[in-house]
């Protein structure tokens, strides 16, 4: 296991976690120094990550109205923190500083949902310690697990995904490609940062509205969705990005690859059969139904998030000004 495994097996919050699911935590979790009186976050500031205190003093304060400030906490290693403007969305209701020169192990919120996303297993237990934790400092009753677990289900997919769709939304696309391509920084190797990019829109969605109407787009969205998603590789985030508009964003992928996933995503579209009525009463019709794909790797195309997004974009444009229902590559 790595150093930071080896730290958390010996936490209560990770005490049911095997080393394979620590590894996989690990993974997540970004180191941070800080010196001596550096301020964690202030009191009234949004939230979107959650620390572990791996050596030194954390310390919070509040405010109060006179103007002085009462220290309220300390933080120890092997403490949790922070974690409660992830889950509700609030603003801190402390500021947190460090009281000695201290390291801490963060945990990102989207990366939060990440991990209870990919790996549920481990996300049902982390869930399950942060209750123990919470119940701990709130005195809560023994309901709040079930709530807390309840309120993981329906976050994750408050936040990160589509509801029409079920794939991921467009926010969470471009926020795991921006983390693709800022791990290793600038200078990462050109595998590092080795990724493709699928620009998707469904042909003639307009005219599909206009004769079956919109509870048809709808189902035909969903249909395409469900159809694209059995042909995700295990790494791949499929995405709708608004109305008709889809991505497919492929870490490590390469061109070769890329181009045979549009195809295959062209080919399932085209064989969907989804039959409609214009109106009542009328004969059920066949709703003609193809995509147009744009594809666009880096570094052959593209050497940032912004690039690769503008190149495939110009790809999928191509592919329907030379008749749709076609894959172009950049």
């Amino acid at each position: 296991m790595s150093h930071i495994s080896d730290f958390l097996q010996g936490l209560p919050l990770f005490r049911e976690m095997s080393g394979l699911e620590l590894n996989a935590v690990s993974a997540f979790l970004e180191p941070r120094h800080l010196a001596a009186g550096d301020i964690v976050f202030r009191e009234g500031e949004s939230g979107d990550e959650m620390y572990i205190v791996r050596a030194g003093l954390i310390a919070s304060f509040v405010t109060l109205e006179d103007g002085t400030q009462r220290e309220i906490y300390e933080h120890p290693p092997g403490n949790l923190f922070g974690e409660m403007a992830i889950i509700e969305g609030e603003p801190r209701s402390a500021t947190c500083w460090a009281k000695t020169e201290a390291e801490l192990l963060v945990l990102e919120g989207l990366d939060f949902y990440r991990l209870v996303w990919e790996h549920p297993v481990i996300g049902v237990k982390l869930l399950s310690s942060m209750a123990r934790v919470m119940v701990s400092w709130l005195n809560q009753a023994s309901g709040f697990l079930g709530d807390l677990v309840r309120w993981g289900e329906t976050a994750r997919y408050r936040a990160i995904m589509d509801d029409l769709s079920g794939l991921f939304n467009r926010r969470f696309l471009e926020e795991t490609m921006r983390l693709r391509f800022a791990r290793g920084g600038p200078r990462a190797s050109v595998e590092a940062h080795r990724s493709s990019l699928l620009m998707l829109d469904i042909d003639r969605f307009r005219e599909i509205n206009a004769d079956f109407g919109p509870q048809a787009g709808d189902a035909v969205i969903a249909n395409v969705a469900a159809a694209f998603q059995g042909l995700m590789g295990e790494s791949d985030v499929a995405a709708r990005l608004s109305g008709d508009e889809f991505a497919v964003f492929m870490p490590g992928a390469g061109p070769e690859r890329a181009l045979e996933l549009a195809e295959s995503l062209r080919a399932v579209a085209e064989k969907l059969f989804l039959e409609f009525r214009t109106g009542a009463g009328k004969a059920p019709q066949q709703a003609n139904i193809s995509v147009s794909v744009g594809a666009a790797s880096c570094p052959e195309h593209a050497s940032s998030v912004d690039e690769l997004f503008a190149v495939a974009d110009k790809a999928l444009y191509g592919a329907k000004e030379a008749g749709r229902n076609r894959v172009v590559s950049a």
